[in-house]
């Protein structure tokens, strides 16, 4: 395995210092923050600062996957965000949850694309709908953004038709901007959407996303980036080409779409005999949630897993995705009143994972998260 330098988060400031960030509105643009601080190389027994995620940027508050969204997230004090990516019929790379457009984009009111409308199967699944790899760069960029989740988010359907589909040197280039404002690293997690299917139609994502991170000097081993995806081929091809880390992220249920020949599962990844052989080709395991806390037969968080402890005993650091503010992706018992768009505890929740030693969390509301983080840092 690639010897790779990691950033593990801000160092643990004096009580009195994390009292007065506290008082911080989160919302609120910085406007004096310190100078980045020296890279954090201590194992993942000794880190001081587990890190905060905005997962597809802000996406509790914008569009997913827009520049507002990835600013907002900035602007709360996330370390990473997330653009997830797809390309371009002419080869692009877009950050979109998947390469279907049809819900996150105005498409269907476009008349000179209804058209391309059609059912594609991707990792065995028929779908139906717009393709990314359909459309040109210039095509796409004549769509806008629009919410996901408009009955569970309804406030974000005020910023629908606002707001472009951003290429990733877009997200890269804003990055930058807001690191200068900020004088503070700012991370960057791509991850790769559908691996072995747009290899398939000669789509491949690897070759553009290291090209792109290396024209924004985003390609070293402590750029303050990691490369996330579900399948494990493409991660071991990575690990052979780039010094950046790599996060193999699993699920709840199923397996890579990559093995599914040979029978792999995600729960046999994240055994502890699994985990060792990620050891080898990656430097983060990224388990659905419920993989560290499951969930009892009332739905209420129950005992942790031995996943953290068997991970890093491996070496290997652990972020957990999502956690969301809303009532229905919360366990029972953190849960608020019995609407399902009600704002729950997630702050509860947070705390639960951060004492079950994950290293980062992937939040919608990237402020609730990193409120969570510094109450707990300062307690």
């Amino acid at each position: 395995m690639t010897s790779r330098t990691l950033r593990v988060g801000r160092l643990v400031a004096p009580a009195a210092a994390l009292a007065s960030f506290a008082l911080l509105a989160p919302t609120a643009p910085a406007t004096a923050a310190p100078k980045p601080e020296p890279q954090d190389t201590r194992p993942v027994s000794q880190l001081a600062e587990p890190l905060v995620f905005g997962h597809r940027g802000a996406s509790g508050y914008r569009p997913e996957h827009t520049l507002a969204a990835y600013e907002l997230a900035i602007r709360m004090g996330a370390d990473y965000i997330e653009p997830d990516l797809v390309p371009t019929k002419d080869g692009v790379l877009v950050a979109r949850h998947e390469n279907e457009i049809g819900g996150t984009t105005d498409v269907a009111a476009h008349p000179e694309f209804a058209s391309r409308r059609t059912t594609k199967t991707i990792d065995g699944v028929a779908v139906t709908g717009w393709f990314t790899e359909d459309f040109t760069l210039a095509e796409l960029k004549t769509l806008r953004a629009k919410e996901r989740l408009p009955l569970v988010r309804p406030g974000n359907t005020r910023y629908d038709g606002r707001f472009e589909v951003p290429t990733f040197a877009e997200v890269l280039q804003l990055v930058k901007t807001w690191e200068k404002k900020l004088r503070r690293d700012i991370g960057v997690a791509p991850e790769t959407k559908h691996p072995t299917y747009f290899d398939s139609i000669g789509l491949s994502l690897e070759e553009p996303l290291l090209r792109t991170l290396k024209a924004a000097g985003k390609d070293k081993k402590n750029s303050d980036v990691v490369i996330q995806s579900f399948e494990v081929t493409n991660l071991k091809e990575l690990d052979d080409d780039t010094d950046v880390p790599l996060v193999q992220l699993t699920g709840a249920t199923g397996g890579p779409f990559d093995l599914k020949g040979e029978g792999t599962t995600y729960a046999q990844i994240v055994s502890a005999e699994g985990l060792q052989a990620v050891r080898r080709y990656a430097d983060w395991v990224g388990p659905e949630k419920s993989q560290v806390l499951p969930r009892n037969a009332a739905g209420a968080t129950s005992t942790p897993s031995s996943l953290v402890r068997d991970a890093h005993r491996t070496g290997l650091r652990v972020v957990v995705y999502t956690v969301r503010d809303e009532n229905q992706f919360l366990p029972t018992d953190y849960r608020r009143g019995t609407d399902p768009n009600a704002k729950g505890d997630v702050l509860g929740e947070a705390t639960a994972y951060l004492d079950a030693g994950v290293d980062g969390i992937f939040g919608d509301f990237p402020d609730s998260i990193v409120d969570a983080r510094d109450a707990w840092v300062q307690r």
